[in-house]
């Protein structure tokens, strides 16, 4: 467990040391597989953690752009509550991998294709990622580190969860790798216990639609009101873009009178490794109170670049991770706008912070721009 500068519990990265657990069996089923119930371990703080592989079953990817999906079905009679992501990936494989807690699957394949239709590997089967009760509840990118969540925080997964099934897609970019033969195994090393956890984690994903015009700085904007009678507390948050995001926030915001109040959530350059980073002060979200994400985009691109699920096509994502003592997370998963030019904040809000789309002078800058106009 780490602490900020100011004491805090924050989300840790690649510097804490996670326990070598023995990892659980698996067991085919139905072409799905079951996660059963292994040896456990003494970690230093006293938890019994346990280790799962949720990998590709070393899939060959021959399109570029193709999205992989394929599904780990939970033990019903048991809850497990899962403690720490560790990635099995590296950029130059995967473009991006997120994990999905579904109800059911979308589909009972080992493996289907679950991106755009136009893009789907011939042969394999495509379905959506989740059939029903979609939550993302882990993204990866750029490298990003380990994740392990605060003392107490976990995903409840299994048994009476919503969580039935864990879905691994992987978005693979490029597949010049693969015109040798090889195969791929990326995917992520889950951390549970049984042990049950006070704090019940969630994800909250933001994001937009909308289009960036040729040669100009565009701001893509999405805000959600909590109308759920629960409080959660913030404590990581993600961002996502492909090349043209420079800047992307996230707020809290309270109306006082009438008046905005814009507290930050969190703010980052989407190029640095896009992995869960502490927020930047510690807030409750109640509700009434509203969530908004900006994400600003520079296009020196001669073409219309739209919202989509390809490289060369944009997006435009704020997760919020956050706890809360109700015993399930927040029904709201996912905050979505049409973005511009149909949607703006100032549709919305009387007041907006003035340095949404710039970072401070100390920020960290990437060492390596993957920036393709």
């Amino acid at each position: 467990m780490a602490s900020g500068p100011d004491g805090r519990s924050v989300a840790c990265t690649s510097s804490t040391k996670l326990p070598p657990p023995v990892e659980d069996k698996m067991l085919w089923r139905t072409d799905i597989l079951v996660l059963f119930v292994g040896l456990a371990i003494s970690a230093g703080n006293a938890e019994n953690l346990k280790k799962f592989p949720v990998l590709m079953p070393h899939v060959k990817p021959e399109r570029a752009e193709t999205y992989f999906c394929t599904p780990i079905r939970i033990d019903p009679s048991q809850e497990y509550y899962i403690t720490a992501f560790q990635p099995n990936a590296t950029m130059d494989t995967a473009h991006h991998m997120l994990l999905y807690g579904c109800e059911t699957p979308g589909s009972k394949e080992e493996v289907w294709n679950c991106g755009e239709m136009a893009l789907a590997q011939p042969g394999i089967a495509s379905a959506p990622v989740c059939k029903t009760g979609s939550q993302v509840i882990y993204a990866w990118a750029l490298d990003a580190p380990k994740l392990l969540l605060p003392e107490g925080v976990a995903f409840k997964v299994g048994g009476k969860s919503s969580i039935q099934y864990i879905v691994l897609q992987v978005h693979y970019a490029s597949v010049e790798k693969f015109k040798d033969g090889s195969t791929d195994d990326s995917g992520v090393f889950l951390y549970y216990t049984e042990n049950p956890q006070p704090k019940s984690a969630g994800v909250l994903l933001m994001g937009t639609g909308g289009r960036i015009n040729p040669n100009s700085v565009e701001y893509m904007e999405t805000a959600c009101t909590i109308n759920e009678n629960k409080v959660i507390h913030p404590f990581a948050f993600r961002t996502h873009t492909h090349a043209l995001g420079r800047v992307v926030s996230g707020y809290k915001v309270s109306r006082q009178g009438y008046t905005d109040r814009w507290q930050l959530i969190g703010k980052m350059d989407p190029q640095l490794p896009q992995m869960f980073y502490p927020v930047a002060e510690d807030m409750v979200i109640r509700k009434g109170d509203t969530v908004a994400a900006r994400c600003t985009m520079e296009s020196k691109r001669d073409r219309i670049t739209r919202i989509g699920s390809v490289n060369g096509d944009e997006m435009c994502n704020f997760y919020i991770m956050y706890w809360t003592m109700s015993p399930e997370a927040l029904e709201l998963k996912y905050c979505f706008s049409l973005g511009p030019p149909l949607y703006r904040w100032q549709h919305q809000f009387n007041m907006l912070p003035l340095d949404a789309s710039t970072l401070p002078a100390d920020s960290p800058r990437p060492r390596h721009h993957h920036r393709h106009f």
